[in-house]
């Protein structure tokens, strides 16, 4: 199916959100039918991006024939503002901005410099972080943190240029991403988080250099999961490589001990080097779901609202807002479907439903973020 009818039948599925009879007012926490509260806000910028990562945009799916999305049905920078500030009245206390890539997105800084004024309902400032892949950040890092960025997440997949070159799908070199953390760090983004999707085949055999390049430096590796988000990528299960794996493979070399999640609802599992030189994690999106625990919404770059990251279909605030919506019935709209979640995708996968799970239209990773 072309990729632009891909898009149209999504924005079919996607209907505006009912506005509740009785509107209320926010109270600084909303829980799910599971009571699960909610708590994070990822916002996709763009569903462009100057890689073509083999588990998110490869190119056999997004060559030069992709229809991206035009400029104007984009969220603009006033309406993220308006939803983020919605949501922050619910309880929302972190938001974290993705794409495609985000960097991409032009006068992003302005954005950023919006998105800090925003405060939690007792006075405090939003945590605001970003995921980026890296290629643009050496020559934005001071700038985002001038307007008010706390802390960045890069996707550093190889240490190897010519595996990571494979991955990419660009041939972008690894110097140039690593460049671009020593530059997060200088400005103050840290600490900087590396993210490494873990394929079988493809670039496990870098699972202990990465750890033991990282080991002792201000950078936290995490290693992900290799996941079934979306279609294009063609996910199989015979690729993932479990997360207990990762964590055997590294400690066969550099001890680790278990330690405690930093705060509630932390998709990561904290290990510890022995020896106090520093933490790996481990996000096992498909061997250990952690839907129970899941905090997040998600809010793609059109204004559609995703309760999970598998989710087929979506819900339009773009259409509450541009319909001339109020806040109070567009708060109330949100606060019933959270009320109304009951999404655990990944605690129902399993390797018998895996192909059916692959061809239920589920919402691309590039469209909503990771």
């Amino acid at each position: 199916m072309p990729e632009k009818r891909i898009l149209m039948v999504h924005h079919k599925l996607n209907a505006a959100p009912a506005i509740p009879a009785a509107l209320g007012a926010p109270t600084g926490y909303v829980a799910d039918t599971h009571a699960r509260p909610l708590q994070e806000l990822r916002i996709s910028l763009t569903d462009r991006c100057n890689f073509r990562c083999v588990y998110c945009m490869p190119e056999e799916s997004f060559g030069n024939d992709r229809v991206f999305l035009p400029q104007t049905s984009l969220l603009n920078f006033e309406e993220i503002t308006r939803i983020a500030r919605i949501f922050a009245a619910h309880g929302v206390q972190k938001i974290r901005l993705t794409g495609g890539e985000p960097l991409l997105r032009k006068h992003i800084e302005n954005l950023i410099g919006m998105l800090a004024q925003l405060k939690t309902p007792d006075g405090r400032d939003l945590e605001l972080t970003l995921t980026t892949n890296g290629s643009l950040l050496a020559r934005k890092a001071q700038s985002l943190k001038d307007a008010g960025l706390d802390r960045i997440t890069v996707s550093l997949d190889s240490l190897d240029d010519a595996v990571f070159k494979r991955m990419n799908g660009v041939d972008f070199p690894v110097a140039d991403v690593l460049h671009g953390m020593e530059a997060a760090h200088a400005a103050g983004l840290g600490p900087v988080k590396v993210n490494m999707v873990v394929k079988g085949g493809m670039n496990d055999h870098e699972i202990v250099p990465m750890a033991r390049h990282f080991k002792g430096s201000p950078f936290i590796l995490r290693f992900i999961e290799y996941m079934d988000a979306g279609v294009s990528n063609n996910w199989k299960m015979d690729e993932v490589v479990p997360s207990s794996e990762v964590v055997r493979r590294i400690a066969a070399h550099m001890p680790l001990e278990s330690i405690e999640a930093s705060h509630a609802g932390e998709t990561a599992e904290r290990w510890r080097y022995l020896d106090g030189s520093g933490e790996i994690g481990v996000i096992s999106s498909v061997t250990q779901a952690f839907c129970r625990d899941c905090v997040r919404a998600r809010l793609s770059t059109v204004g559609v609202l995703y309760t999970c990251l598998f989710a087929a279909s979506g819900h339009d605030l773009r259409a509450l807002m541009r319909s001339g919506k109020t806040d109070q019935e567009i708060s109330a709209a949100v606060a019933h479907l959270w009320r109304s979640r009951a999404d655990r995708y990944s605690e129902l996968r399993s390797a018998k439903t895996k192909d059916e799970n692959r061809t239920a239209g589920k919402i691309e990773m590039s469209y909503i973020g990771g």
